[in-house]
Parts: C-alpha cells; structure tokens; sequence
C-alpha cells in the first residue's frame, strides 16, 4: 500500500487524537498490537506509514481511516499533564521540569523541581522579574533570600519577590523534590 500524503500532519493529528483520550503513547501501541517506537517515530513526522499500518495503529482506538481525517482535532488548550509531559529545561544535579511547553502569553510558570544531595544554585544569587512561591514535598531545602536563610522540609514553603537575591541548596544526603510556581514566568 502507498505511503499518506505528504501534506497532511499525520503525527500531530495522531497526537492530538492520542491525547483526546487519554492515552500514553505506549498504551496505543500496546492496544494496536505495535512497537512504542512506531507510535513515536509517526507523531515526531519522523516515518510516514503506509495506510495499512496506520489502520493498525488506528485500531488501537477503534477508529476508521475516514474518521480519523474527517475529525475535527483543532489545537485545545492542554489542561493535565502526565509526569512524562513535563518539559525538563535543565538537568544534571538540579532538575527543573515545567508544566507545559510554551509559555508564550501564560502569566505563570510552574515547575516540579528535584535537587540532587548537595546540589546548589551556585554562590551566585538569582534576581529576577517576577514572584516566586514553592512547597518543599520531601528532602530538604535550603532557601536563601537576601539575609535570611532557613533549611524547610516537608510541607513547608516559601513565597518571596524574586527581584530580591536568592539562591537553593540541598544540605540534606535524600533528594529534595519541590514545586514551585513563578509569576510572570521569567526562570
């Protein structure tokens, strides 16, 4: 069978429609009866199927050929995000992964921060536009904001104007995982 056009976006359409109900990537292959990397691979535009591969990829759902060109799966707005949707923007010691990938026009950032045993911001201290706010959920953390400084543990907070100087450090030997929230987002 031939290959699907060229100038339809397959794997944004499967994503989409992947996502309308609510299924991990790997749950579709697991009900289509292929491979995680074929799912993978159609909704990155990276391997244009043929259309009997796509009717199995679509039985995953049930869905037909026809139905699933003629839904209509405009763009909505992300609401929930599973752990393996948060965009990590750093890693390494310090792990920071946001709720959603673009921020553009968003008046908040929200990030599930994890701090390695030890790990440090660095001596330098952060300043920047915005408010900041988090809850430590387990480990510790160390929270500097200009003069004051105190190791919070689980359940505490902090909430501070992120213009002042500040800086994280995990003093403790477990991982400290934190959430936080900045407005606007500026991290």
């Amino acid at each position: 069978m031939a290959p699907i056009a060229d100038d339809v976006d397959l794997g944004q359409r499967l994503r989409a429609l992947r996502e309308l109900h609510g299924l991990s990537q790997r749950e579709l292959a697991k009900r289509a009866g292929v491979s995680n990397a074929v799912i993978s691979l159609i909704e990155q535009n990276r391997s244009n199927p043929s259309v009997g591969m796509l009717k199995k990829v679509l039985a995953g759902f049930p869905l037909s050929l026809a139905d699933f060109f003629a839904l209509d799966l405009a763009p909505r707005e992300q609401v929930f995000y599973r752990a393996e949707e948060l965009t990590e923007i750093a890693g390494g010691k310090i792990s920071y992964r946001q709720v959603g990938l673009d921020l553009s026009g968003r008046g908040l950032q929200i990030l599930h921060e994890r701090y390695a045993p030890g790990a440090d911001t660095g001596e330098t201290m952060l300043r920047h536009e915005a408010e900041e706010g988090g809850v430590v959920i387990s480990g510790h953390l160390e929270v500097t904001v200009g003069d004051q400084r105190r190791v919070l543990g689980p359940g505490e907070a902090f909430y501070f104007d992120s213009r002042l100087p500040h800086r994280f450090r995990n003093p403790g030997e477990a991982p400290a995982v934190v959430v936080t929230a900045c407005t606007p987002p500026s991290f």
